[in-house]
């Protein structure tokens, strides 16, 4: 019983260990984009959808929903060499968009984990326009 547990346990760490090997985009906290967007030339993408964004969404983000990323990529593309923070409400669609714009030769692509919920916990500022 013990070795079968352990084999599962050793799967499931390899599995986890090639997914994040094989994503070409990294991850930054609020504070990490900040650092970015305070010393780098850098684009926000909002992948929320429309009715989210009434909270608020960073000041100068686009926003595109991660539903249509891939018919409306083409919009981004005089961001290709940018750098790009990508985020949702919580951070895990946010990385489906990293991947579709890894997949369309975007290179400096970062997923801010947490989302916009993250930001706004960190207390900084969101425009509701």
């Amino acid at each position: 019983m013990l070795v079968v547990a352990f084999a599962a346990l050793l799967i499931a760490v390899f599995f986890n260990e090639f997914r994040h090997a094989s994503q070409n985009f990294s991850s930054l906290t609020p504070a990490g984009a900040i650092t970015l967007i305070n010393n780098e030339d850098v684009i926000l993408l909002d992948v929320r959808e429309p009715a989210e964004t009434v909270i608020g969404k960073i000041t100068k983000a686009i926003q595109i929903p991660v539903s249509s990323i891939t018919q409306r990529i083409g919009e981004l593309d005089k961001y290709k060499n940018k750098n790009v923070i990508v985020y949702c409400k919580t951070g895990a669609r946010s990385g489906l968009a990293c991947k579709a714009l890894n997949k369309a030769g975007f290179e400096n692509v970062y997923n801010m984990s947490g989302g916009i919920t993250a930001w706004q916990d960190a207390h900084l500022p969101v425009s509701r326009k």
